[in-house]
């Protein structure tokens, strides 16, 4: 195991670069986790939702924690993605991720089969840590991908039993009355990590909740401004933490992409609908047209239209014009010019569909 798992500040989801013919393109994400450690993190996540896994065959997933863990060196944290809907699946990754180093695994709650929270608990956490003994373990509960939860105290129980080995959460239920019952069930030691970007400032200034971090799918673009806006906030210097949160606001709502479009049916007919562009595409491609990355994503998932491209961009452009600062450390870690990539409009076009 590498090192010891401290679950605060800011972990990374990363994404996984992909080449023009969708293979994992290792360097690519060997330089953007150097960004990430020379930019402060305290933490990078590889294989979860941001790093799109579940397109991601087991072999390259294995090789993609391994690849994170050599690249890290042991200056930051790795928390690797290791759930599935499948607990026997969920142990091997687990194992593996041990094997090649990680600090810890985190374990969405299984997706599609839609278990009890008993059944989460018992057939599931409880197996993998009976089955994967000494690395710690963090709970994902993010109903709104997996269809199922965790409860506050099915969490509580696991926590309670062995704190070292069930140390934190990862929440993204959106719920904060949720939130603070895992606090009230589970008590002062459990570290409640934020899954959601913006919501990380209220859930730890909320002192029913008291959040310890966030995994960020944001500080992949902007880590350096996302750490010194949570340890702002840990020291309670208000001032900064207002002026970084405003700053930061066009991205950290864009972590999911919504926008109106008109369908036209065979027949002729026109109907409204909303696309609804998910983590990680927003974040891919303005990562892509930033210049840290390509845009290539696995099918399902894929470019995004011209209008969402183009609020993505125009969220980039915000924060840049609120402080040259946020971005500026992309320029000299992957070699490019935010100013030229922002005014690029050929670029920005060749990303949507």
């Amino acid at each position: 195991m590498s090192g010891t798992f401290r679950p605060h500040g800011v972990w990374t989801a990363l994404t996984t670069p992909f080449s023009a013919d969708r293979q994992v393109d290792y360097d690519s994400l060997r330089r953007l986790i150097e960004f990430q450690v020379q930019q402060g993190v305290d933490g990078v996540l590889p294989c979860g939702t941001t790093g799109e896994s579940p397109t991601l065959s087991w072999q390259e997933h294995d090789a993609v924690i391994d690849a994170s863990v050599r690249a890290v060196e042991g200056r930051t944290g790795v928390l690797a993605g290791a759930g599935s809907n499948n607990t026997q699946e969920a142990i091997r990754a687990s194992t593996q991720a041990k094997e090649a180093g990680a600090t810890a695994v985190l374990l969405v709650d299984c997706y599609y089969n839609g278990p009890s929270s008993l059944e989460l608990r018992t057939e599931y956490y409880e197996r993998i840590l009976e089955g994967v003994p000494e690395i710690p373990v963090v709970p994902y509960v993010i109903p709104g991908r997996s269809g199922c939860a965790l409860s506050a105290a099915d969490l509580a129980i696991l926590h309670l039993n062995d704190p070292k080995r069930v140390p934190a959460v990862k929440q993204a239920t959106g719920d904060l009355d949720r939130m603070r019952l895992d606090r009230q069930l589970a008590g002062p030691a459990l570290s409640i990590l934020s899954g959601d970007d913006d919501l990380t400032l209220t859930m730890m200034r909320d002192e029913e909740i008291r959040a310890s971090g966030v995994i960020s799918v944001i500080a992949n673009i902007a880590p350096g401004a996302i750490g010194s806006m949570v340890r702002a906030q840990v020291a309670g210097d208000t001032e900064e933490t207002e002026r970084l949160t405003q700053a930061l606001a066009p991205i950290l709502r864009i972590v999911t992409c919504s926008v109106t479009a008109v369908r036209t049916l065979p027949n002729g007919q026109s109907v409204e609908i909303t696309d609804k562009f998910r983590n990680p595409v927003p974040v891919k491609t303005m990562m892509a047209g930033l210049g840290m990355i390509a845009s290539t994503k696995r099918p399902p998932l894929g470019r995004m239209s011209p209008t969402a491209v183009a609020q993505c961009r125009d969220a980039l452009r915000e924060v840049h014009t609120a402080d040259p600062g946020i971005l500026g450390p992309i320029e000299e870690a992957f070699d490019v010019r935010i100013d030229q990539r922002l005014g690029d409009d050929a670029r920005w076009s060749s990303l949507a569909r």
